[in-house]
């Protein structure tokens, strides 16, 4: 188990999809290693997401057959099991009332997790990471929150103690409202496990959900419960007669005792919205573009309806249903995006932006990439439609949040700060290597412009600006949203900068000045043997982690004032 592998973390995903969890896991550490992954559509012929999986990661330790049919011996052992578990039958796009819960035809695949867990005995992982949509707290609808009280029950019977949130990605500065249950698993005698000594502090305050996402307890919503009996007990007779469920959107459960409570989110950073996300109007291939005969269509959809419908059995009733925001916002993250997003028919649901020319337009499988902060044209596969790579997207998660929680989780679990060479945002290469021609004879990909954020500049911060080595200069040309900056060793580092007061950065580019301005996230002790473990230079540097935020028109030429290497003053200096 993961005490026998250093730092290197051992991860098999279920229901992988294109990879969103693997990319934020990735985006996290370097010490994320999957060594199995499984995706199967049983409703398709062609498995469109196994496909883009394996041209982008490889076909190593992947299984593209039916979960029902692997057998658990054929799964590595590894130290994190992950998954977005299948969600159709808890989906908002479908009537709650509707919802076959957990003993419908796709919620009983929560009992293949379970098999391999069981089955797995004294080599079941330490770890586990779902994700499933939130409304999975409260179905079915005639025995509110007895899915996940069973879920809670079957994870506590084999060992886990268990904590939950439901993120809303845009409520942590991410450009999508999309709502989804995370749920984190520890098993008895892990490194996690041993540090959770009082439930309400870690719930709040202390724990890995707390850790990467902070919020507080909307007051009067904390209460407590214990799960009883067993799975058919609880399947039979769990909140049976009540309307509401008695889960809160937060919780942990330890010994099927349950601690929960409803979250407000605590967030100050920089906000993405779908505007910021869009590409450049002459990038958008004219099929996207929305005719002036079809508008009327577009806008019926969109709008506001009432009138009489009749059941099968005769019963006739009034239907209504609100209007909808047209065109999209483009200054608010954007709505949740469903499987639905493809194609040209008028919908509901589907986005429509204005165009700067005055054309309405429906957004591009890159755009909806964005949005779910994958890297630019992830999907993108000359077998793979763009209705389908929509309908990908639709079933995708954010993997920001991922990100968020492995990183925490990391911290936890390795009790070092994590680091990696992969951010979310960066593009992997298709795989195998050899394949060079996999992509040939097709279309140029697109090249877009990068996402914009909303953020006040505040010119009274103060800015250190660093000299880039040559060897590095690349690195700091090459875009990307988030970057490390190193610094000459600890000892050298000028006393005369107050690291507590260091706001923004900017690299400074030898023959050139500076351009590129960043937010300093965290600033800490590290070495250059992290990023590159082939190297000796173990020596002790200060560590700035980066998220981009804009660049000036043009190179600004600047003194370096600090050993020809440092310059400490306020972004007024550059800005102002």
């Amino acid at each position: 188990m993961l005490e026998r592998t250093k730092n290197k973390i051992r991860v098999a995903e279920l229901f992988a999809g294109v990879g969103g969890f693997r990319i934020g896991l990735e985006g996290a550490s370097d010490d994320f290693s999957t060594v199995w992954s499984n995706q199967w559509e049983p409703s398709t012929m062609q498995q469109d997401a196994s496909i883009i999986y394996t041209a982008r990661f490889g076909s190593k330790g992947h299984s593209n057959c039916d979960i029902n049919l692997v057998p658990t011996y054929d799964i590595p052992d590894h130290d994190l099991l992950v998954g977005g578990f299948p969600c159709q039958d808890y989906s908002v796009a479908a009537s709650l009332s509707k919802s076959g819960g957990i003993e419908g035809k796709k919620g009983v695949l929560w009992w293949q997790i379970y098999r391999i867990l069981d089955e797995k005995g004294i080599n079941r992982p330490y770890y586990l990471f779902f994700e499933n949509v939130d409304r999975l707290l409260g179905s079915p609808a005639k025995q509110r929150g007895r899915d996940f009280a069973i879920i809670l029950a079957s994870l506590a019977d084999l060992g886990y103690t268990v904590e939950w949130r439901v993120i809303n990605a845009a409520s942590y500065g991410m450009p999508q409202r999309r709502r989804r249950t995370y749920i984190l698993g520890y098993r008895d005698g892990s490194t996690v496990h041993s540090k959770i000594d009082n439930l309400g502090n870690w719930l709040a305050f202390d724990g890995v959900m707390a850790k990467a996402f902070p919020m507080e307890m909307k007051e009067g919503s904390l209460s407590s419960f214990t799960i009883d009996g067993n799975i058919k007990d609880v399947s039979d007779s769990f909140n049976l007669g009540r309307k509401e469920s008695p889960f809160g959107d937060a919780g942990i459960m330890h010994n099927r005792q349950v601690l929960t409570t409803d979250s407000i989110p605590i967030y100050d950073g920089t906000m993405m919205t779908l505007g910021g996300n869009l590409v450049d109007e002459n990038l958008v291939p004219e099929e996207f573009f929305i005719g002036e005969t079809e508008l009327e269509r577009w806008r019926y959809e969109k709008g506001a309806k009432r009138f009489e419908r009749e059941s099968k059995n005769g019963y006739k009733y009034i239907y209504s249903e609100g209007g909808m925001t047209f065109p999209d916002s483009l200054e608010k993250p954007s709505r949740t995006i469903i499987t639905g997003e493809g194609g040209s028919a008028a919908s509901r649901f589907k986005h429509v932006v204005l165009t700067p020319s005055g054309r309405y337009r429906r957004l591009i499988p890159l755009e909806l990439e964005r949005l779910n902060m994958f890297p630019d044209n992830h999907t993108y596969h000359p077998r793979v439609s763009d209705g389908r790579r929509a309908f990908l997207m639709g079933n995708a998660l954010v993997c920001g949040v991922v990100q968020e929680i492995a990183k925490s989780l990391y911290r936890f679990i390795v009790g070092k700060e994590p680091v990696s060479s992969r951010p979310i945002d960066k593009k992997r290469d298709a795989q195998p290597l050899l394949s060079l021609d996999l992509f040939d004879g097709n279309d140029v990909l697109i090249k877009v412009n990068p996402p914009k954020k909303i953020y006040k500049l505040d010119m009274k911060k103060s800015l250190l600006i660093g000299y880039v080595k040559p060897d590095n200069t690349e690195y700091f040309l090459s875009g990307g949203q988030s970057k490390i900056y190193y610094t000459g060793k600890t000892k050298s580092f000028p006393s005369t900068i107050a690291l507590n007061k260091l706001y923004y950065f900017m690299p400074y580019i030898k023959g050139k000045g500076v351009r590129d301005l960043y937010l300093i996230k965290t600033a800490r002790i590290g070495n250059k043997a992290e990023i590159h473990p082939d190297s000796s230079d173990k020596a002790p540097r200060l560590v700035f982690e980066l998220e981009f935020l804009e660049s000036l028109p043009e190179y600004k030429p600047i003194k370096l004032s600090i050993f020809q290497t440092y310059c400490d003053t306020l972004l007024a200096r550059i800005f102002g």
